[in-house]
């Protein structure tokens, strides 16, 4: 037995035991304390919070694109339109593997690498969370049954309907009305956070003529949707919406009719036509040839289309209305004919001898007459006019100057941006002492007025600006900004009511000048010297006009031109400008055919041709509108 008992000290072991058990109680509440904490925190502090994060995970906002607006004719036929389309689109952030649904989807429909591209150009620009991105336009019946078969397998894949736009004319109004295309990563960036909004869930945008210039108004204004999906993101109801307005419609001045006419009329030619409304400076028809389809750059075109319109020789993209600066050789001459007898320096009885040349004095150079043997004696103006006798008009500028030329012809609009409400117009050259001092550094000659008087030299014009000038020279010296939105347009009377409109310019001459120079220009047309005297057999109305021919290369002093040895691209441009009727106008035209010889033989039928049609336009409208119906 042991010499030393071991006992229990139970007063030792209770103390122990219960420090233990106030350690562990604290322990225990410590950790009860935390817990409620944390549940206090996440239920009642952060409680928005997590519920909006749970929103976010179950309710999305879908932003609903609005409708564009629709453009129509003075007639109410539909230029640009709206067309339901099935259109694939992919949802980012519920697909899992991006690669594999492509892999899955090109099995599926035809998706070409151009689609591919611009999906992962679309994909990187700005958008909203689980906002749909397309991939195809313009589903078949057969694709989509396809997809429908396969939806299990394509998560975060919809294939939705929506309106896209369409061009029902075609080519007819490709430059002037324009075409919207896909938005692309420089718009994007040119965006305001505004903006950004603005073209939620809309693809496209206006790209060049009407559909750009008016770009804000055929928009409308984007709505939104509040929808509840489930774990994998399918929609399952709407809580809330907000509907989108639609962008508003646009109704033109143009006549669809008379625009179809002069497509046709210059059908094969290099050209364009311009007719202006006198009264108050609407676009009755604005056509360049050749054109191109509009519906192509809808929803992107093609590299291959896109190659073929860009490469071609005639440059079909080319909008030679507001963009083609040519010479406007002779149809210059009743203007500053006009001008001649507004500043004194001749009269209507001032007469030349023409012997076919005009020399400068003191200088060997001849300033040819397009006749070689000369008009003869006693030429006046007006015979200068009706037979567009160019050595009257070389000692006419020589007498004017330049200055007063250059001063009179800015009245017309000459040498400026017309302000016509599409983008992209050129200003043409209407020359000076201080243009060709500026431009070219080089002081002005004597030789530089003769060429300017016949349309010459440094002188460049657009159609448009011709169509401006020739309607100034109907309406007597009143120019208005031409102007293809008839913003007074009244749809109780469908437009039928003349729009009014302020004039930018006002040109007071005498009207004993006035009527001396109209004369001539309408004696062009009926007289049987006129150089556009073919076209007034079987007219049924009084036309003024004037003809003109612009060389394109220089001819020397001692050779003839002759169109047979001259390459094609290198001959005459036609022109030819006038108004209708002679007496009371009411439409002005311009017509411009790139190098196709003499404007009495080419351009003047296609003007008749044009005003042919406006007239027969316009008595349709009369009897649609004393009889009412529609």
């Amino acid at each position: 037995m042991s010499d030393h008992l071991h006992l229990k000290d139970h007063s030792r072991e209770a103390r122990i035991f219960f420090h233990r058990a106030v350690v562990m109680g604290l322990l225990v509440v410590s950790l009860a304390g935390v817990l409620i904490y944390r549940y206090y925190n996440l239920q009642v502090v952060q409680h928005e919070d997590y519920v909006t994060e749970s929103d976010r995970n179950r309710i999305h906002v879908k932003p609903i694109p609005p409708t564009r607006g629709l453009i129509f004719d003075r007639n109410g036929v539909l230029l640009a339109d709206n067309r339901p389309s099935f259109t694939l689109s992919l949802i980012k952030e519920r697909i899992k593997d991006l690669p594999e649904t492509l892999a899955i989807i090109s099995d599926l429909v035809d998706v070409s690498e151009s689609d591919l591209e611009k999906f992962e150009k679309n994909l990187s620009q700005y958008r909203r969370p689980f906002e749909a991105v397309p991939l195809r336009y313009q589903l078949t019946e057969v694709e989509m049954a396809k997809l429908a078969a396969n939806e299990y397998r394509l998560e975060g894949v919809e294939v939705e309907a929506q309106l896209v736009r369409y061009y029902p004319l075609g080519e007819l109004f490709a430059h002037s009305v324009g075409y919207v295309g896909r938005i692309n990563d420089r718009e994007v960036a040119s965006f305001d956070e505004e903006q950004k909004q603005r073209y939620s869930g809309t693809y496209s945008i206006g790209k060049i003529g009407l559909e750009k210039q008016y770009e804000s108004r055929l928009l409308g204004e984007v709505g939104y949707q509040h929808v509840e999906t489930n774990a994998r993101g399918r929609v399952l109801k709407e809580l809330e919406r907000e509907d989108p307005q639609p962008g508003e419609d646009l109704h033109l001045f143009v006549d669809a009719d008379v625009q179809k006419a002069a497509v046709d009329a210059l059908a094969g030619y290099r050209g364009a036509v311009v007719a202006v409304d006198v009264r108050n400076g609407g676009v009755i028809a604005m056509a360049s040839t050749p054109s191109f389809d509009p519906n192509l750059f809808v929803t992107g075109i093609s590299f291959k289309d896109y190659a073929a319109l860009r490469e071609s020789k005639d440059i079909p993209l080319f909008d030679r209305t507001i963009q083609g600066q040519y010479p406007p050789g002779s149809t210059l001459k009743p203007m500053i004919g006009l001008g001649g007898l507004h500043t004194g320096i001749i009269s209507s009885k001032y007469t030349i001898n023409d012997i076919g040349y005009f020399q400068l004095p003191g200088e060997e150079r001849r300033y040819r007459d397009h006749i070689s043997w000369g008009h003869g004696k006693n030429v006046d103006l007006e015979t200068a006019i009706i037979e567009s006798c160019n050595t009257y008009y070389y000692d006419l500028a020589n007498r004017m100057t330049i200055d007063r030329i250059h001063e009179f012809g800015s009245h017309f609009g000459l040498g400026y941006r017309t302000g016509i409400d599409i983008p992209n117009e050129k200003t043409g050259a209407w020359p000076s002492r201080q243009w060709k001092r500026e431009r070219i550094g080089v002081s002005w000659y004597p030789g530089d007025s003769l060429n300017v008087g016949v349309g010459q030299g440094y002188v460049l014009a657009t159609p448009l600006q011709l169509s401006v000038m020739v309607a100034t020279m109907a309406s007597r010296g009143t120019r208005f900004t031409p102007q293809l939105v008839d913003e007074q347009w009244d749809p109780l009377n469908e437009g039928d009511s003349l729009a009014q409109t302020d004039p930018v310019s006002q040109l007071n001459v005498s009207d004993t000048h006035w009527d001396y120079v109209q004369l001539a220009m309408e004696k062009v047309i009926h007289s049987p010297k006129g150089t556009a005297r073919r076209i007034s057999k079987d007219i049924g109305y009084r036309m003024a006009g004037k003809t003109g021919t612009a060389q394109v290369i220089s001819i020397a002093q001692d050779e003839k031109y002759d169109e047979e040895n001259v390459a094609e691209r290198q001959r005459d441009q036609a022109l030819f400008v006038g108004y209708a009727p002679a007496d009371e106008p009411q439409i002005a035209i311009a017509v411009v055919l790139e190098n196709s010889g003499h404007g009495g033989e080419k351009s003047a039928p296609i003007a008749r041709i044009v005003l042919d049609e406006y007239f027969a336009s316009e008595a349709r409208r009369n009897v649609k509108h004393i009889s009412g119906t529609p």
